[in-house]
């Protein structure tokens, strides 16, 4: 069997692939493929794995030995569903591999931002704290985050992880209902009342019609003054003008983004140019501990192993 990796690049290095190397006869990683390199790596292929390339009504047609679509990621967007089930190729995702490593990178910016750790390490690596006339500098406020509210919205299993290691460290959790319903369930509460109470918002909502742009000027003015935003989900659930805005303006204190409208983002974004110290800046990488990365391997191992047995695992066509 023949099996082509077509950015393997986005998994980064360090990773075991042996137990996934021992299913093929060939497995071929190309770090990068680029629009006109993929109908010639997959024409051969009867199995081919991406993280993010698109593969097309077209593409699929093309490659007449394709059994299998293998993702490294949960979202099936760049995958052409309909295509692949009309020329009978499986198609499989991965669920679940990366919580840990998000909330995480979701509880670390929160301290960060609340006890101002990037800017006391700035002030020290400037000399001020040689300058100081006391054991201690406080020159900046360090909020303790127990006895917070945190605001969740999106509450599958990455706003449930989250959920739970906050209320480890002692804070108060709200969950929205869903944007852009007027159905407000049991034990959750509506956006504009957790706009209101949250001292600290975190998005973990899929992106759709609904939900792009959902935080916007009037999300942010609605919320709480001293607040925190957190976006680890989808760049385009943010409206970066705006957000860029209100850090200016101080309408909220702090925010934190590991992931832009268009990555990367080559044509710039209005929060790379925003130079306050209350913005921190990610690559995309709350996903990306190495534990993670080698939970997506191994998914990706078992689901290759349970189709090649006659079994459905993951699968999503």
């Amino acid at each position: 069997m023949q099996a082509v990796f077509l950015d393997y690049a986005t998994m980064g290095d360090g990773l075991d692939l042996s137990e996934l190397e021992s299913l093929f006869t060939g497995l071929t990683y190309y770090d990068v493929s680029d629009d006109h390199d993929i109908p010639g790596r997959i024409r051969g292929a009867e199995f081919v794995f991406t993280n993010k390339v698109r593969l097309t009504d077209t593409l699929i047609a093309g490659a007449p030995k394709l059994r299998y679509i293998g993702l490294t990621a949960t979202g099936t967007d760049n995958i052409d569903l309909l295509a692949a089930r009309r020329n009978n190729v499986a198609v499989a995702n991965i669920r679940a591999y990366c919580t840990e490593s998000v909330v995480e990178h979701v509880i670390g910016a929160l301290l960060m931002l609340t006890h101002n750790l990037h800017r006391y390490d700035a002030a020290v690596k400037a000399g001020a704290w040689q300058r100081a006339d006391q054991f201690c500098m406080l020159n900046y406020p360090i909020r303790q985050v127990a006895g917070m509210t945190l605001g969740i919205i999106g509450y599958g299993n990455l706003g449930q992880g989250v959920a739970a290691a906050a209320r480890a460290l002692g804070m108060t959790v709200i969950v929205s209902a869903r944007p852009g319903s007027d159905d407000v369930p049991a034990g959750r509460v509506a956006l504009d009342e957790m706009l209101a109470t949250a001292d600290a918002i975190t998005l973990h909502c899929p992106l759709t019609e609904q939900t792009q742009n959902l935080v916007d000027s009037a999300f942010l003015d609605s919320m709480r003054p001293g607040a925190i935003l957190i976006n680890t989900a989808r760049g385009a659930l943010v409206d970066a003008g705006a957000l860029a805005d209100a850090l200016q303006r101080g309408q909220i204190a702090a925010a934190a983004v590991d992931v832009l409208a268009t990555e990367p983002p080559v044509h710039g974004n209005p929060l790379l140019d925003y130079r306050g110290d209350n913005l921190i800046i990610t690559p995309h990488i709350a996903w990306a501990t190495d534990r993670a990365r080698q939970n997506a391997i191994d998914q990706l191992v078992e689901a290759v192993r349970a189709f090649i047995a006659g079994e459905r695992r993951n699968r999503v066509d």
